[in-house]
């Protein structure tokens, strides 16, 4: 059965902000036939280009320069997902050291959303 799942973990100070694993596992899940929503991917969208290329530490600093890449309207561009679609969420490996991954779990176990581990 498709699930409408949000994609969780780490981003920033990983090389290219992790966006290859991101871009992996959204594929993975769309195999199985579910809808994904990745923040890799919605990133690149809003600003109409890979943001993370160029960008081999995953500097938050470096994506604000080049590409007007602003914290905040990402992250309540994700948890509106979350809060308002998801009926789960995919976590990739490392999403415990992740400020924004255990922030976007928690709001999911607080919906009682299910947890998939990637």
């Amino acid at each position: 059965m498709s699930k409408r799942i949000y994609l969780a973990g780490p981003m920033r100070g990983i090389p290219e902000f992790n966006f290859p694993a991101f871009f992996a596992a959204a594929q993975e899940l769309r195999a199985r036939q579910h809808i994904v929503f990745s923040p890799a991917e919605k990133d690149t969208e809003r600003h109409g280009e890979d943001i993370s290329k160029g960008n081999p530490t995953g500097s938050e600093a470096l994506a604000k320069e080049k590409h007007g890449f602003n914290l905040r309207e990402a992250l309540a561009c994700d948890l509106e997902y979350v809060c308002l679609y998801a009926e789960a969420i995919a976590l990739l490996p490392g999403w415990e050291k992740s400020k924004g991954a255990t922030a976007e779990k928690a709001v999911a176990e607080a919906l009682g959303l299910e947890i998939i581990y990637m």
